[in-house]
């Protein structure tokens, strides 16, 4: 499992709002209040992705609120952008008033004021979403090229919003499976996810040269890939075809950014999951042609040459030095 869980039960009943104050605070920081504080509950789960964190929640209405004066004592120069899955939120933003419903998303600057609340804080219903937080430094466009994206809903139904919107849910429902190893390379995807989607917002494609709208494009495609990873089906042509793009054009968007051949890249994905379960402990029973097929290697001759070429073990190796550093620790 990637990250930290936080559940309110755990917590004496009197300290459980300050201890979730404490929580939210790193991904949202502003002063929390809520009329359910004396009989506060929640749970979250903090997963820390490489250049972005990803924040899994489920809390009884809670008002935040970031004041000019919190700006000037400290700003994180940071962006947060929720997907929430249930319940309503108001908030006032950047000069804009707003409200959302379930799967709408919005993002917010911690350089401005804000109030985020519940339409009706008074019942005694979870409010649930997704965040994530990431440096303005991250994002290939100026934050006053954002500021138009600041404090409204966002649409999220079709294009690259949807395939952020499905890839957050998707996080969201494995996190309790996912494993340390697959953090950076999902924090990458996801950051380029929102720059694709937040330049398509703005319209900045239209101004950027030809060699970023071909990185745009590999963004794009990479996503795709990592949301298709196991399926046997996934070539270089099927995804040409899903993207409405040429085969010639994928190869070479792909020579550029990331560097190496389409399919090189999607087995050496595969190959990095592989490795993954076979050094995690829940899964030590199940057999390695078991792991290797589930990745999409149906020959365990080519699977064990391809891993010794990737790692310099075999997976059996791999697999027995993993678990024996796990039982010693």
């Amino acid at each position: 499992m990637i990250g930290t869980v936080f559940r309110s039960e755990d917590v004496p009943a009197e300290d459980r709002f300050d201890v979730w104050r404490e929580q939210i605070d790193p991904t949202r920081p502003s002063d929390a209040t809520s009329i359910h504080a004396p009989d506060f509950w929640a749970t979250a789960h903090l997963m820390e992705m490489g250049p972005v964190a990803v924040m899994s929640v489920s809390a009884l209405p809670t008002n935040y609120r970031r004041s000019p004066k919190m700006i000037r004592q400290s700003d994180p120069e940071r962006y947060h952008l929720t997907l929430l899955l249930d319940g309503a939120l108001a908030l006032e933003h950047a000069n804009r008033s707003d409200v959302f419903s379930s799967l709408d998303l919005h993002v917010v600057d911690s350089s401005h004021p804000y109030d985020l609340r519940a339409t009706d804080d008074r019942q005694r219903r979870a409010v649930k979403g997704i965040g994530i937080d990431f440096s303005k430094a991250s994002l290939p466009m100026p934050p006053d090229r954002i500021q138009s994206l600041l404090g409204r809903r966002l649409p999220g139904q079709e294009g690259v919003g949807a395939l952020l919107t499905e890839f957050l849910i998707s996080i969201g429902r494995q996190a309790e499976t996912l494993q340390p190893c697959d953090a950076p390379s999902l924090g990458t995807v996801l950051l380029d996810l929102v720059s694709a989607w937040f330049a398509s917002l703005v319209n900045a494609e239209a101004t950027l040269p030809p060699e970023t709208h071909q990185r745009v494009t590999a963004e794009r495609v990479q996503a795709f890939i990592w949301k298709n990873l196991r399926d046997p089906e996934l070539t270089p042509t099927a995804i040409a075809a899903a993207h409405h793009i040429s085969l010639s054009y994928l190869h070479r968007i792909f020579q550029q950014s990331p560097g190496e051949p389409v399919a090189t890249w999607i087995r050496n994905r595969r190959l990095e999951g592989a490795h993954c379960d076979l050094a995690n402990p829940s899964l030590h029973n199940r057999p390695i042609h078991a792991i290797a097929a589930y990745w999409c290697f149906p020959r365990a001759s080519d699977f064990a040459r391809a891993f010794r070429n990737a790692y310099g073990l075999s997976p059996q190796q791999h697999r027995s030095q993993a678990l024996s550093e796990h039982v010693t620790t």
